[in-house]
């Protein structure tokens, strides 16, 4: 009887120690914040959103998603009619490196290692002071397989707070400061 308690209790401890390694290994991105308010968890489940348009900017490609919110905005014309994105409004642009798939025919270009995940939510009250929209930016590290709140020495830079993307989002306040247009499908 002694034997088998101590087999498993055994088999419990080594549960534990292995759930407790898993666990360890790697951040929880969701409990990442951007100086200023905004957090990670507020785009949980941004990976399924449906794709608005894809881009490539200074090297990296992107795909910019967006939440079920802002998508039927867009089809119904905002912001081209004029009208603002309501609250609650989510995307999120999502940054890699690009490579070429040389096995694959014509040899496109294709996403590489991941570099960083900016995000956009529209909410005029929390963010009044900066067109009703709060911004963030978190830089990926691949070999640890982490996140982290964007800097002012990461290109762009990226200040310390949720109203860092209003300077450079101004020239499109005519369309509630976002620069993606929903791509024809």
């Amino acid at each position: 009887m002694r034997q088998r308690i101590f087999v498993l209790m055994s088999a419990l401890l080594v549960a534990l120690v292995a759930a407790a390694v898993a666990a360890g290994s790697g951040e929880d991105k969701y409990a990442l914040k951007v100086p200023g308010g905004l957090a990670f968890s507020e785009f949980r489940g941004y990976e399924r959103w449906s794709v608005i348009a894809i881009s490539e900017n200074q090297g990296l490609i992107a795909a910019i998603l967006g939440n079920p919110t802002i998508i039927q905005a867009y089809k119904e014309g905002i912001p081209a009619n004029g009208k603002p994105f309501p609250d609650g409004s989510k995307l999120a642009k999502v940054h890699w490196y690009p490579k070429k798939a040389e096995a694959e025919p014509g040899q496109p270009t294709v996403p590489g290692a991941q570099a960083n995940a900016d995000f956009m939510v529209k909410d005029s009250k929390r963010f009044a002071e900066s067109g009703g929209w709060g911004w963030a930016a978190f830089e990926y590290d691949n070999a640890t397989d982490s996140f982290t709140p964007g800097t002012t020495a990461n290109k762009p830079p990226q200040g310390h707070d949720a109203k860092c993307g209003l300077a450079c989002h101004t020239i499109v306040k005519d369309r509630d400061y976002v620069f993606t247009q929903y791509a024809h499908r």
